[in-house]
């Protein structure tokens, strides 16, 4: 009594009982199709056999299926999408990932031959491909490996030049593509979805931004990563970092990077973040870190290739859509942590290229600041543009000193157009907007000083605006306050003599003008937490801690009677501040309390709100780097 062998493995033992010639073999095939028409199932089963194997071939074995696929592919005028079901199903649920070269060029003939024999077919085919864009899950494990490498290369090459063969032949199907592209996203929650998986699919989809038909696509693909980044933003439990004293090291750290020898302080910064991300204990940390090195890798290759301008006005598109004009749909503070990955990106795309990306997303945010008639969108874009131009050390001094003088020329412009008093509510944009100016010169001032022109412009402004009663040091956040005028005193800025001491990490007039959103506490520029991201941002990146390493010399001449803990000192409306000829001696100065709280400036929300709102006594700022606790 014979073996009956199962469907698939028959179908290959009787056609191989049989010697014919390729030829033979195309009509047999053919016959095959129309006998399946015809109610005759037996020879067009034994083709489905041969298309739905999946064990492991022999050479015998991937010589008859190579000549069935070529056979097929000279036949697809035969096919009928009904009644040839279970053979389309088997062909197109093949896993290039299994086969030699040879089955996957056959199979790849034989797609652009169906996608182009009707329109009933393209969308199938080009689902065949994206499937294709990630390996089987056996396969996971070798994508280390010489032999899975050498893999991934064969079907990715061929993935892709078959996209581009199509859309060559069917001009519409890079539309389908989008669609289908995106389809596959949502069937892949990234929360969910393991790592190497999601790093595939996202890597053949910017392969498809930079490829031949990018020019279609590439705006699609660029977007929804983006879209992808943000989600994984809100997964991961950035409330970790607010409630728990562990913020302590992530900060201190721009400190000791400085101490010493700077592979050392990197060390220490990655040990650090890599002790951060394991207490974190969210995989999607580790997503995100990988999608951003694999993004950042991308905006590299676009500026080798001299894409870098029209992939960033893609990416300055949708970071004005999904994050600058979001701020008004946000209801809690956490929520601004969303758009931390999606800033980074543009960060870095931007010291790809200082003169051209650089400029143009400073410009972006000032011009929405000066003219859009939304509060929100206006008071998010002063933010990111205030936390951009005081961390971005690849713009020149001149640059940064030009948005500066912009800034402080439109508030002494609103001040002109005034004349009632302190409002924050009706006067939110000029705040933030006075607010924005003072948070750079705290990072910024010494070099800006040096230009005598520049010094002698601020002067003047600085002082009318202070001298006008809308009065923004009474309302502005009093941590940016209070390094802006211990900063005033350190340059031997004249402060007036009448003061309004307050012991408080925010006032009732911050907390007016900042809305619910708490726009006034929003400078998304700060360290980057995730460990690979953090190489390709730091070599261009300014930390407090460069900031005052300027003044180390310095620190012996400080006023031994000041003290971190003391007051600060607010001006009301009607005097200003004088600065005089001996800017560059006086910063000699008071240094040491400067250094202390300057070093509160960053994007940690306020802690008193994550403890009901009411500030305990033993809450004390430290004296190194610490997250501003009112400030994100």
């Amino acid at each position: 009594m014979g073996m009956v062998l199962p469907a698939e493995q028959a179908g290959y033992a009787e056609m191989e009982n049989v010697e014919i010639t390729d030829t033979e073999l195309f009509y047999h095939v053919r016959g095959a199709l129309k006998s399946a028409l015809q109610g005759d199932p037996d020879k067009y089963n034994q083709l489905v056999g041969v298309m739905h194997c999946k064990e492991r071939l022999v050479p015998e074995e991937v010589a008859l299926l190579v000549t069935c696929l070529k056979a097929l592919s000279g036949s697809v005028s035969c096919l009928d999408i009904v009644h040839h079901q279970s053979l389309l199903s088997s062909i197109l649920g093949m896993s290039m990932w299994n086969y030699g070269t040879d089955v996957m060029d056959a199979l790849m003939e034989l797609l652009i031959s169906l996608a182009t024999s009707g329109g009933q077919y393209v969308d199938l085919c080009l689902e065949m491909l994206v499937n294709n864009f990630v390996p089987p899950p056996s396969f996971i494990s070798l994508l280390n490996q010489p032999r899975g490498i050498l893999r991934k290369g064969q079907v990715i090459d061929r993935v892709h030049s078959t996209l581009v063969d199509i859309a060559e032949l069917v001009p519409l199907s890079p539309l389908r593509l989008e669609k289908i592209v995106k389809e596959k996203m949502q069937r892949m929650p990234i929360n969910y979805t393991k790592e190497p998986f999601i790093m595939a699919y996202v890597e053949n989809m910017l392969k498809l931004e930079g490829g031949a038909i990018g020019g279609l696509v590439g705006r699609t693909m660029l977007v929804a990563i983006m879209d992808w980044l943000i989600d994984l933003d809100v997964d991961i439990a950035w409330d970790e970092i607010l409630n728990e004293d562990f913020t302590k090291c992530i900060f201190d750290m721009e400190l000791e990077d400085l101490d010493g020898l700077v592979d050392d302080g990197q060390q220490d910064g990655d040990q650090l973040r890599i002790s951060w991300m394991e207490r974190l204990g969210n995989a999607s940390a580790q997503k995100l870190d990988s999608l951003m090195v694999l993004t950042f890798e991308h905006l590299n290759f676009c500026q080798e290739s001299g894409r870098l301008s029209q992939v960033f006005e893609t990416l300055l598109q949708s970071f004005q859509h999904t994050v600058l004009m979001a701020y008004n749909m946000r209801n809690i503070i956490s929520d601004t942590w969303a758009s931390l990955s999606f800033s980074f990106v543009m960060f870095y795309a931007c010291t790809l290229d200082p003169e051209n990306c650089g400029m143009r997303f400073a410009d972006t945010l000032f011009d929405i600041f000066k003219s859009s008639i939304y509060p929100q969108w206006r008071m998010s874009a002063v933010a990111y543009l205030a936390s951009y131009l005081a961390r971005a050390k690849f713009l020149s001094i001149s640059s940064v000193a030009e948005y500066v003088e912009s800034l402080v020329e439109w508030c002494s412009t609103y001040c002109s157009n005034q004349s009632g008093g302190i409002n924050p509510k009706a006067h939110k944009e000029f705040y933030v907007g006075y607010q924005a100016m003072m948070y750079i010169l705290c990072f910024r001032m010494r070099s800006m000083l040096a230009i005598p022109r520049i010094r002698s412009r601020l002067s003047k402004h600085i002082e009318d605006i202070l001298r006008h009663p809308l009065s923004p040091l009474m309302v502005c956040l009093p941590s940016v306050v209070k390094e802006f005028l211990r900063l005033a005193k350190v340059t031997n800025l004249d402060v007036p003599d009448n003061f309004v001491s307050s012991g408080l990490l925010e006032s009732d007039l911050s907390i007016s003008f900042g809305g619910r959103e708490r726009l006034d506490m929003f400078f998304p520029f700060d360290p980057c937490l995730l460990l690979r991201s953090d190489r390709f941002i730091r070599p261009n990146f300014v930390y407090w801690s460069m900031v005052r390493s300027s003044y180390d010399n310095d620190d012996d001449d400080d006023d031994e009677g000041t003290s971190d803990e003391d007051d600060i000192e607010i001006c009301t409306a009607g005097k200003g501040m004088n600065i005089g000829d001996g800017v560059a001696r006086s910063y000699d100065q008071d240094l040491d309390e400067f250094d202390h709280e300057m070093s509160k400036m960053s994007i940690t929300p306020k802690v008193a709100q994550w403890f009901g709102g009411e500030l305990r006594p033993d809450m004390q700022m430290p004296s190194r780097i610490r997250p501003c606790p009112e400030s994100l």
